[in-house]
């Protein structure tokens, strides 16, 4: 905490993330870094999305996986890179389909194909 002179408590100022964000843009280093952390901010971000769409809890996405909800935390956290495997039990486990695909790195390309990759639920 800060504080006046007199011994009164300063009004912090708050500072939001967008703001930080786009000054930290500026930097090239830290640009390239949020660059590169994308796609995994991309898989994390849809895998909350399935289970919010299940309606389902982390700890009942573990249940379903026969895995523990730290597990799931770790995951939805974007700690670790999670194997094809254990995407395609997540995307069961939430009543979703699992679809891999590549795509160019300018989707602005004229005349690009989508390749992708769809695994069928099983059951």
């Amino acid at each position: 905490m800060k504080y006046y002179k007199n011994g009164q408590v300063k009004a912090m100022s708050r500072i939001r993330v967008d703001d930080l964000h786009k000054a930290w843009m500026k930097d090239p280093e830290y640009r390239r870094e949020y660059k590169a952390l994308r796609e995994e901010f991309s898989l994390v971000s849809a895998m909350i999305a399935a289970r919010t769409r299940a309606g389902l809890t982390q700890q009942e996405v573990a249940t379903r996986m026969k895995t523990t909800q730290a597990v799931i935390a770790r995951l939805e956290g974007g700690g670790s890179k999670p194997s094809t495997r254990t995407l395609e039990r997540y995307a069961e486990a939430t009543g979703s389909r699992l679809r891999i695909s590549f795509e160019p790195e300018r989707m602005a390309l004229k005349g690009t194909q989508r390749i992708s990759v769809a695994r069928r639920k099983v059951g």
